[in-house]
């Protein structure tokens, strides 16, 4: 790979690669790479070579950091280390980006408890920072980031575009560092050619007789073709080859060995200490010792980062792997006594030179995880608190510590930790409180794996486990979800049930929860009519009480779809997502595009809702909330069978067909259902379409409330291949009379249209339809009805009367972007001697894609970048990038000049 002079060997393609990032960096393009392989296989000095060629061709400032093993557990070190060296920027960043940036890095007292608050900060600090010139950021050994850490990082990474910014991250194979979505590139071996130039220079006295074995034993790793000739001996001796890391450690422990007994231990100090903080190091092995490794080459002083380095992170293996445990012990004692001013580091040193139950060290430990937890560390809090139960002599506190440990471990998306921490805390747990916490942590694990029925079950034991109370309550509220989730009537009506008889107070603020499980319990009993004299008062508590507890108001946006009040429902919504931006808590924002999105596509705002749905799976994605996908990518499916797109409507629906059958959740199965007999119907194939309603009607999605929106789509259907059933436009009427919807009411006259055969009697009931759909704010029902009465108006030789309905849906479907059903409708009036439609016209808010539209919309209302940018997790530069996408394909020159388009759509 790279010899002593700095040259590479072999890796023209990757160096090629990086200089195009650079490249794109200077032009205002970022770019992220993430280069994984083997220990010695070249990382380091590739990611060595972009960062000379950063400072030295591209005039770009570097900032750089490496992943500590020792600091893993430690929230936010390593994107500390990264930042450190620019941090008097932060003042720069929006308010709550600046103090959750400070509060991860402990600069002020209240700390951040949002991650992905965090990782945007780090996205507008780098932009920031790109502003006056462009940005290197290289991360070294990125499988040893704390959880935080990365978790931030990750998120800046999958945001960068304009800025002018470069993330390079360089991580070992084998150690669960292979983020998503992320381009990445797999470092190999060097071919044969390069392999031998490394060597001769490398090794350029090595016997001929042996070359061979040698290029042979290091396959192509430069790393190895550097270290391992000096032992060509032992090389030589063995009989069976030994795994290659191990080799190199061994060769970097066989250098070690010619050092001092003081320069040994100031290494296994540097070694075990980890940060390369050498006033640390210094304090407790010496100067002079370093200065001789030093001379040895093995670490830098004041290297790159300003720190100790080791020549290579598997050299600081080594000297850990070959240190006798006593003495591993002592050192790590020893550090613990010079780190008085940093609690956290020294509370970890201590525990690791624990040899057995230390109570004062667990304790340590418990607030190293308190401090942890005020800074949004979740996995280091997670971390400490398990460190510190193994540590604790008393069984009940060490129960607790470790539910503690499981609950932070959930929280920071790690349910394998979760899981393993919950079966250690089991045995010792005798207190109800802590147990019923127990099977809430399991229930959430189980979740996740795919399995909410034993989740449900899981909660209903948890809630058993207590005497009553609130904790009881909402216990039997999740497990009440997990079982509306299944569509299982049994399950919800238990929980309605045990509800029920709890004892309550009008303080524990348990009322809506309550009457919202009872409502859907009777919703999936008894049907969807029967429950909304339940559900609507739900709905005018939630619009109400804008403090109410967030999730009780999700609840109600939700409850407001199923009444078929879309108005409240968005309004709602759209109000906690604002709530959830303006306070940085990310988590809570995909459960509140749910309802957002499905509000927006019942109300007709196609745009606005595909762009919603679509932030909702990025944000899934980023908050590790992988279950929300299949209910968005439902949504999506609908949405693209109404502009026609059938291969995306079926992906889509793909989606949601594997959600439903990894987890049982049949709300994602009943829009893939309906998605694809929409796309049926809008292509003219009434029968596919008839088929696939009656198949989800018969199904395990019966129960949801699509069967009820979409029984006048299987009306229709039936209309047009002469299927006499009546029963989907019974099941309508009865909700629809229920609900009291004006725009329900106006396709309930529709749908007796379609089925009366009496001409007068069912322009009679179309007439009424249209004039109720003036006032029911719903464009794409309006034009569905507007163009069937005007296909009945023709087939009745009104052709003139015809012709006013049929070119309004044809203009309504374009303007929603139905290009399917527009065509419908043009062809329909050609059919009565009207040729003046016959070209298609498409709005110009086609052709922006979701994200444009979003920035498009909150430009309009004269918003400034960096205020868009904090809403929608951008930096202001990605911002700007999309507005001047965004300004031709409009047809406009400014923002300025958006005010003046016609943005009602989105």
């Amino acid at each position: 790979m790279s010899s002593g002079g700095g040259e590479l060997y072999g890796r023209g393609v990757e160096q090629e690669r990086l200089d195009g990032l650079l490249g794109d960096a200077v032009g205002g393009r970022s770019g992220v790479l993430v280069m994984r392989g083997d220990p010695g296989i070249g990382k380091t000095a590739l990611l060595d070579y972009a960062a000379e060629r950063a400072r030295g061709t591209y005039g770009m400032r570097v900032v750089r950091a490496t992943g500590i093993e020792t600091e893993a557990e430690i929230p936010f070190a390593s994107l500390h280390l990264l930042l450190s060296p620019v941090l008097d920027r932060i003042a720069a960043l929006p308010v709550r980006q600046a103090d959750a940036l400070r509060g991860a890095f402990g600069l002020h007292a209240d700390g951040g408890d949002d991650r992905l608050l965090t990782g945007l900060a780090t996205l507008s600090l780098l932009a920031e920072l790109a502003a006056e010139r462009p940005v290197l950021c290289v991360v070294d050994d990125a499988h040893w980031l704390d959880h935080a850490s990365a978790q931030a990082l990750l998120f800046a990474a999958r945001r960068l575009a304009a800025e002018g910014v470069v993330l390079l991250l360089g991580a070992r194979l084998g150690h669960g560092f292979n983020p998503p979505g992320l381009p990445s590139l797999r470092l190999a071996a060097l071919d044969g050619a390069s392999a031998g130039r490394l060597l001769d220079r490398s090794a350029p006295d090595l016997p001929r007789a042996v070359r061979g074995r040698v290029v042979a034993e290091c396959a192509g790793n430069p790393l190895a073709l550097r270290e391992l000739p000096a032992r060509i001996g032992e090389l030589a001796s063995e009989e069976a080859p030994v795994p290659l890391p191990r080799r190199l450690e061994d060769a970097y422990a066989a250098r070690v060995t010619g050092l001092s007994v003081i320069a040994r231990r100031a290494l296994l100090v540097a070694a075990a200490e980890g940060s390369g903080d050498l006033a640390v190091i210094e304090r407790v092995a010496g100067r002079a010792p370093l200065q001789e490794a030093e001379r040895a080459r093995l670490v830098w002083l004041r290297g790159v980062t300003g720190r100790l380095e080791f020549g290579h992170p598997l050299m600081r293996s080594a000297i850990l792997h070959t240190a006798a445990y006593g003495e591993l012990v002592q050192v790590h004692s020893e550090l613990a006594d010079a780190l008085t001013s940093d609690p956290d580091r020294q509370a970890w040193h201590r525990a690791l030179a624990a040899t057995g139950p230390d109570d004062e060290t667990a304790e340590a430990l418990a607030r190293a995880a308190v401090r942890a937890h005020a800074q949004g560390g979740h996995a280091g809090t997670s971390a400490a608190l398990a460190r510190a139960a193994a540590l604790t002599t008393d069984p009940a506190l060490k129960a607790r510590r470790f539910v503690d440990a499981a609950q932070a471990a959930a929280d920071a998306g790690l349910p394998e930790r979760a899981r393993a921490l919950t079966r250690e805390a089991g045995p010792a747990i005798g207190e109800p409180h802590t147990r019923a916490r127990l099977y809430a942590l399991r229930a959430r694990a189980a979740f996740d794996e795919g399995e909410p029925g034993q989740a449900h079950d899981l909660l209903v034991r948890g809630a058993d486990t207590l005497d009553g109370g609130p904790e009881a309550g909402m216990l039997l509220v999740d497990a009440a979800r997990n079982a509306w989730q299944l569509g299982d009537p049994e399950r919800l009506r238990g929980c309605a049930d045990r509800l029920t008889a709890l004892a309550r107070t009008p303080a524990d603020g348990l009322g809506p929860a309550v009457a919202a499980v009872q409502g859907a319990a009777v919703f999936l009993e008894q049907g969807p009519a029967r429950a909304v004299p339940v559900m609507r008062p739900l709905v005018a508590h939630g619009r109400a009480e804008v403090t109410a507890p967030r999730a009780l108001r999700i609840n109600a946006a939700f409850v407001a779809g199923l009444i078929g009040d879309f108005e409240a429902g968005r309004e709602i919504a759209a109000d906690v997502a604002d709530q959830c931006r303006a306070q940085g808590d990310l988590g809570w924002l995909p459960l509140a595009h749910l309802p957002l999105a499905a509000s927006e596509l019942y109300l007709g705002r196609f745009r606005a809702s595909a762009a919603t749905a679509t932030e909702g799976l990025r944000l899934a994605a980023d908050t590790g909330q992988p279950h929300r996908g299949g209910y968005l990518h439902g949504m999506l499916a609908w949405l693209a069978a109404v502009r026609g797109d059938l291969d995306e409507a079926r992906r889509r629906a793909a989606h949601c067909h594997d959600h439903y059958d990894s987890t049982g959740i049949v709300n994602s199965l009943a829009w893939a259902g309906w998605a694809l007999a929409l796309a049926d119907l809008g292509r003219g194939d009434a029968a596919g379409a008839l088929q696939r309603l009656a198949s989800a009607q018969a199904g395990p999605a019966r129960r949801q409330i699509q069967s009820v929106y979409a029984a006048p789509d299987w009306i229709e259907a039936a209309a047009r291949t002469g299927d006499p059933t009546q029963e989907p436009l019974a099941r309508f009427a009865s909700w629809a009379e229920a609900a009291g919807q004006v725009w329900a009411d106006a396709v309930l006259h529709r749908c007796r249209a379609l089925v009366e055969d009496d001409w007068g009697r069912a322009h009679a009931l179309f007439t009424a339809a249209v004039r109720l759909h003036a006032d029911s704010g719903r464009p794409w029902e309006a034009a569905r009805t507007r163009l069937l009465f005007g296909e009945r108006l023709r087939r009745e030789r009104h052709k003139t009367e015809a012709r006013a309905h049929l070119r309004s849906a044809a203009e309504a479907f374009e303007r929603l972007g139905g290009r399917p059903w527009a065509e419908r409708a043009r062809a329909e009036l050609r059919a009565t001697g009207d040729p003046g439609t016959s070209g298609e016209a498409t709005s110009a808010l086609d052709a922006l894609s979701p994200q444009e539209l979003q920035i498009v919309r909150l430009a309009a209302t004269g918003m400034t970048n960096k205020e868009i940018g904090a809403r929608l997790f951008l930096s202001p530069k990605t911002v700007g990038y999309h507005l001047y996408r965004a300004f031709p394909k409009l047809g406009v020159a400014s923002r300025a000049q958006l005010a003046g388009l016609d943005l009602a759509e989105i």
